[in-house]
């Protein structure tokens, strides 16, 4: 068998890669650019290659392009270290097998390099997909990743796409991601949130209506199946469309065709159609709020966007960024967050998903008094101060375009801490403030690579707990140990331990 070549400009990456596959039986070869991988390919080819995207004197994608010409159908695949949605399309689009995001765990990338190893021999070519321009999407957590892979390998589809999730997750982001990646991507992109129009218009907004249909129809009106003719037509919160709508929705879906309000004539409809909804649609079917055979029809195919607390590795990256973004939006300098900040931050369960951390960054770069924020200078109602006392809701914070990487609130900024339960977050969700101080305490210990962290944070908190409970009963240890529901000996022997005699 050829051997596997790696080709990183990291050394590291080089190393570890090696040695796990030489575990398994597999020759290696590595290269640390890409200008020596591809004088290699004129002479000879590997089994499968491993390439690094980002590298000093050219790209990882720019040898997937040298492969294809030179050694077509040899399996190739990407790795980086930047995990954005760009980064996942082209390595798709220029024919990668898979994309792999670093860190990544070693077991895992042997086993992706052995699906590629049978992958080659059954001989089998690896999927192109043509290159389109992308929106800006990130994250580094597992179910991202995948959201990233599903819009690359739905590139060259045209089925329908239903897309669940929280509001404020983004939805409307990945409907404008499959659009550009799509062979409509020429086409129209047209929006249009079913629950933001009353029922009475809804009609009207979907498919237009002639002149005189209604008392206040002075003309003909295209509506937007009509307008997104050639492309795509997203609607969002499709649970919430009403009832008699979605027998009208089902038939143009089923059929093609449709009749403007007060028409006679049916019109073609050449569109994608994409939808969204925040409800659980199969609920919503069992009550007889939602018809099942638009649910089986929309539900071709599912992508699940993950709750930003589900995802809260990527609270720093997408802080990062929206700093950064908010700053070139209002012409000022970005400002930093520390590491602290930033511990403290992903510890939040962010119910207005990332819709509000994007609008706490716009917050903190017009509040925030100094270029290094610390988690004193974040809002009232997230700082440590309220955060034992008040629930963690949307709030101001909360509200907004739904994106990922969106524009400016529509609603601006506000000052104004919220009062508890103004989001209805359940209590058992919040996060008090010496929780979130614990976090930032360890988080600060693991970068200095404290050793023990475990032992030496215990024996702190026992330490804190006993001292107050004496302090509380004026030194009584009989007392102290009764309140805390421990024995007076095992107070005793604490109080020894930690060396807490006065």
């Amino acid at each position: 068998m050829k051997p596997i070549w790696i080709v990183d400009d990291d050394q590291s990456i080089r190393w570890v890669l090696e040695k796990a596959l030489a575990r398994e039986n597999f020759a290696t070869r590595s290269f640390a650019n890409v200008r020596e991988a591809s004088a290699a390919l004129d002479h000879e080819s590997p089994q499968v290659l491993v390439s690094d995207i980002r590298m000093p004197g050219g790209s990882g994608l720019e040898l997937l392009q040298t492969v294809r010409d030179k050694v077509p159908g040899l399996p190739v695949i990407i790795m980086t270290a930047f995990s954005d949605l760009d980064s996942a399309v082209a390595a798709f689009q220029g024919g990668a097998f898979e994309y792999l995001a670093k860190p990544f765990d070693v077991d895992k990338a042997v086993e992706l390099i052995r699906r590629a190893v049978d992958e080659s021999m059954r001989g089998e070519q690896p999927w192109d997909e043509r290159v389109a321009e992308a929106p800006e999407m990130l994250g580094q957590a597992p179910a991202m990743q995948d959201m990233f892979r599903a819009i690359g390998r739905l590139s060259h589809s045209a089925a329908t796409v239903l897309i669940t999730g929280e509001s404020g997750t983004g939805k409307e982001l990945v409907a404008r991601a499959l659009h550009r990646h799509s062979p409509r991507a020429n086409g129209p992109f047209i929006a249009l949130n079913t629950a933001a129009i009353p029922k009475d218009l809804l009609e009207s907004e979907l498919f237009g209506h002639e002149r005189g249909a209604f008392t206040g129809a002075q003309a003909m009106r295209q509506g937007r199946f009509e307008q997104a003719e050639n492309g795509t037509l997203f609607l969002d919160e499709i649970g919430d469309m009403p009832f008699d709508l979605q027998t009208r929705l089902l038939r143009v879906l089923s059929d093609g065709q449709f009749y403007r309000v007060g028409g006679h004539n049916p019109l073609r409809a050449n569109v994608r159609v994409i939808a969204a909804t925040h409800q659980n649609l199969e609920s919503r079917v069992r009550q007889g709020l939602f018809r099942e055979d638009l649910y089986h029809r929309l539900n071709v195919i599912r992508l699940r966007l993950p709750a930003l607390r589900e995802r809260s590795e990527d609270i720093p990256l997408l802080t990062r960024h929206f700093l950064q973004k908010s700053a070139r939006d209002l012409g000022v300098e970005s400002k930093r967050v520390s590491e602290e900040a930033l511990a403290y931050l992903a510890s939040l369960p962010f119910p207005g998903n990332v819709r509000q951390l994007e609008n706490l960054a716009n917050w903190l770069t017009v509040m925030a008094p100094a270029q290094t924020i610390e988690i004193k200078d974040l809002p009232p109602d997230l700082g440590p101060a309220q955060a034992g006392a008040n629930e963690l809701g949307g709030g101001a914070l909360g509200a907004g375009d739904e994106s990922l990487a969106g524009g400016v609130p529509a609603n601006g900024l506000s000052t104004t801490a919220h009062p508890a339960g103004a989001a209805g977050l359940p209590a058992a969700t919040t996060v008090s403030a010496w929780e979130g101080g614990l976090r930032t305490e360890v988080a600060r210990l693991l970068r200095e690579n404290s050793a023990d962290v475990m032992d030496e944070l215990a024996r702190r908190f026992e330490a804190a707990v006993i001292r107050e409970a004496l302090d509380f009963t004026r030194g009584r240890k009989v007392e102290a140990a009764e309140r805390l529901g421990i024995g007076r000996n095992t107070i005793t022997r604490k109080i020894q331990e930690l060396n807490l005699e006065p």
